[in-house]
């Protein structure tokens, strides 16, 4: 079981922390809302490159359906005291028409290639605008280390 006392970080720490849980994480909870359907939350891999949250799901997954009528999108860590929110726009490409960079970078994360699979894959590319991390209470205020899609620190 984690403590749940910690010490208060700096913005730079906490930038810090979560760009190396971007980068070493392989699940985020996704979440969607589409006008007519409402809210809609899944769990998928994902690839951090730096700049962009990158995942992949069936052409036909409520996600893309969603994200095709309601690009805003909210992403989470899946750590309920070492917390990391996503806020960002989503853009969709379909499996044959992703830039080679991004999918065989997933590819190797993963061992799988969605390209080579039977059925439409779409790889979601999520730019985030805004991120929030926090370990526990002490931490909350002071929560979001990127505003307007420029990291704080």
């Amino acid at each position: 079981m984690k403590s749940t006392e910690t010490a208060r970080r700096s913005t730079a720490e906490r930038k810090r922390d979560t760009l190396r849980r971007l980068d070493g994480e392989r699940d985020v909870w996704v979440s969607t809302s589409h006008p007519e359907h409402g809210p809609h939350q899944v769990p998928l891999w994902f690839l951090w490159d730096g700049r962009a949250v990158w995942m992949c799901t069936g052409a036909a997954s409520a996600t893309v359906r969603n994200l095709r009528a309601e690009p805003r999108v909210h992403l989470a860590l899946p750590d309920s005291f070492d917390v990391v929110l996503v806020q960002g726009e989503a853009e969709c490409f379909p499996d044959q028409e992703v830039a080679a960079g991004p999918a065989e970078a997933y590819t190797r994360k993963f061992g799988w290639d969605p390209r080579g699979e039977e059925g439409a894959f779409v790889y979601i590319r999520v730019l985030p605008t805004t991120v929030r991390a926090w370990h526990g209470e002490p931490e909350l205020r002071g929560r979001v280390v990127m505003r307007d899609g420029t990291w704080l620190a």
